[in-house]
């Protein structure tokens, strides 16, 4: 009996912490509405509507208009600064309306992305890993009164469902029916390193200086043998056309090179990047970012 109380016991604090994880009634939202008109606001308004107790916040909302391939870098890019059982409402959607599944997904991190399921989840999947996949139920989880606006499913639905998930008002489960482990992934050239060369993509820009920030990490740079001073060898392509073919020094800082040099350095996520000290890379060289951009590198 002492056994069975204790198991009982146990059973009921995992579960107890479970339900916490998903109640630390933060929600994060992303979209590609901008401020200018009231859409974010609505979302926020719905949710605050769910719950007074929530705490909002905003990722960013200046997600270029239909740009789901940057949604999916921004989601990466933060939410492993989260603590576990943050959900997250990600809007980037030229398919409203169409056949693609409106989704939470739950990661083996214990964090939650609401979002349809366009690629938006392609890089912070594989990242944070997959734990469970669910299609929202519209019929439960759909704003009350909403079922004849077809465009605005952020306000609607999703905004809802993460606010309803984020109180615990609903569970996990009760999001909708549970899917394959898997997400729509947009192709792109991921960190490799073979035979002295490393290939990987351009994410985004650091668009404020024009800064080229790669997906290459510390840990597969590393394998090139590199130091500081040591000059690197870069080419960058779009698709089969070379844009960019030349050399330049692996450096700490910007100061370590004269004013309008090119340079490499890691970012602040530990990735490589490309840079012209008091310079813009991006606009000198017209090399931009996406998952058709391929960067190649070796000593």
């Amino acid at each position: 009996m002492k056994r069975n109380r204790l198991l009982s016991s146990l059973i009921g604090w995992v579960l107890a912490v479970n339900l916490c994880l998903a109640q630390n009634k933060a929600v994060v939202f992303q979209s590609d509405f901008g401020l200018k008109d009231g859409a974010v606001s609505a979302m926020k308004g719905v949710a605050f509507g769910v719950s007074p107790d929530l705490r909002l916040f905003d990722l960013t909302h200046e997600i270029p208009a239909y740009n789901i391939w940057e949604a999916a870098y921004r989601l990466q890019q933060t939410a492993p600064y989260w603590p576990a059982g943050t959900v997250f409402v990600s809007v980037v959607d030229p398919g409203v309306g169409s056949a693609r599944k409106s989704v939470v997904l739950k990661t083996r991190s214990g964090h939650y992305f609401v979002t349809p399921d366009n690629g938006t989840l392609t890089l912070v999947a594989p990242l944070l890993g997959i734990e469970s996949v669910r299609e929202i139920d519209e019929a439960v989880n759909r704003r009350r009164d909403s079922g004849k606006s077809y465009t605005f499913h952020g306000r609607d639905v999703y905004a809802y469902t993460a606010a309803r998930l984020a109180a615990g008002t609903i569970t996990f489960e009760q999001v909708g029916p549970e899917l394959a482990k898997e997400v729509v992934r947009i192709p792109h050239q991921p960190p490799v390193f073979e035979k002295g060369l490393i290939k990987g993509s351009i994410p985004v820009l650091d668009i404020q200086y024009g800064n080229i920030w790669t997906n290459i990490g510390e840990d597969t740079f590393r394998k090139l043998s590199i130091k500081h001073g040591d000059v690197l060898n870069v080419r960058i392509r779009k698709g089969a056309q070379t844009v960019f073919d030349g050399k330049m020094p692996f450096v700490s800082t910007f100061a370590s090179v004269p004013e309008g040099s090119n340079l490499a350095y890691l970012n602040s996520l530990l990735n490589l990047s490309f840079a012209v000290n008091m310079g813009n890379f991006s606009e000198h060289h017209k090399v931009y970012s996406g998952p058709e951009w391929v960067v190649e590198v070796s000593r």
